[in-house]
């Protein structure tokens, strides 16, 4: 429950924190840290407009976008505190819960008859098919090093002592990172900002979403920065007691969203063709990981 708090607190203001060090990085006062927020919160208060040509599933399908992500959200710990789900082998659940309403964002864009909508569509499902060998290979390696195949239990038996396990830990952060950054469909894989249909992602599969419908999907982005943050510091602040791993959590998530507001600063973005190539190589980055775990527990010949 501690970490479901957090989480929904730190995602009223990720976006924020992102968006100021975008602004300052770039010489601009810029927008306030709560002006996300506060966006939000006036869609919230719209109703929303649906087109003819759409059925119900483009009207439900914000929804349940949204509420996979708190589904997803539940099965986080925080240190020695389990999530409000927690069972064997619940990274999978955590993986196709998300998975589910990514389903059901794609079909909702095909649903508006859009062909540019449709096109996003079909990038946003190959850019997760590419990410998710990724997340198991990581998951998988963490899961095989600690003997356990939840998240509580592998938080909590991960621990760093040696050079190997440093740099395990380095590049899982990593892979979090950018996996992150993919799902969420941000530099250097999408530009959140760009106004040209034909090479956008996210942003063109949700032209047509307004008023309450667009706060959900908004709001369910700051979410997954907040969760994929919370996933990082997991692998930190271990069995930390209370007064230690929140500030640590904090701090972690606070450094998080600087760096994403730097990568997006001062990295561009990748051309198309690039962006399987690049996301296909986290899996190789995950399988180093796993090379590293095998020579932590002597398999490795």
């Amino acid at each position: 429950m501690i970490s479901f708090i957090l989480i929904i607190l730190v995602s009223f203001f990720f976006t924020g924190i992102v968006i100021r060090t975008k602004s300052i990085a770039s010489g601009r006062k810029g927008p306030g840290i709560f002006q996300p927020i506060k966006d939000i919160i006036r869609l919230f208060k719209k109703g929303a407009v649906y087109s003819e040509t759409t059925s119900f599933i483009f009207q439900i399908a914000p929804s349940i976008y949204f509420a996979s992500v708190i589904m997803a959200i539940m099965v986080i710990p925080f240190g020695q505190y389990k999530g409000i789900i927690s069972f064997e082998g619940d990274f999978v659940f955590f993986a196709y819960v998300l998975a589910i309403g990514k389903f059901f964002s794609i079909i909702s864009a095909l649903d508006t008859g859009s062909s540019f909508e449709g096109m996003g569509a079909s990038r946003e499902a190959l850019y997760s098919m590419l990410a998710e060998p990724a997340f198991f290979l990581l998951m998988g390696s963490l899961s095989l090093l600690t003997g356990y195949t939840s998240f509580h239990e592998i938080f909590m038996t991960f621990h760093f002592g040696t050079y190997v396990s440093y740099a395990i830990g380095v590049m899982a952060t990593f892979v979090l990172v950018m996996i992150c950054m993919i799902e969420n469909s941000r530099m250097p894989i999408d530009d959140p900002k760009t106004h040209l249909e034909l090479t956008m992602i996210h942003e063109v599969m949700i032209l047509d979403n307004s008023g309450f419908d667009l706060g959900l999907i908004l709001h369910a982005t700051n979410l997954k920065f907040a969760m994929y943050g919370a996933l990082i510091a997991n692998l930190y602040f271990g069995d930390l007691p209370l007064y230690y791993s929140i500030p640590i959590f904090l701090v972690i998530q606070t450094l998080f969203a600087v760096s994403v507001g730097l990568l997006e600063s001062f990295t561009a973005r990748y051309r198309m063709s690039h962006n399987a190539q690049f996301i296909f190589t986290l899996s190789s980055v995950s399988l180093l990981i796993f090379f590293g775990v095998l020579m932590i527990l002597g398999k490795l010949v």
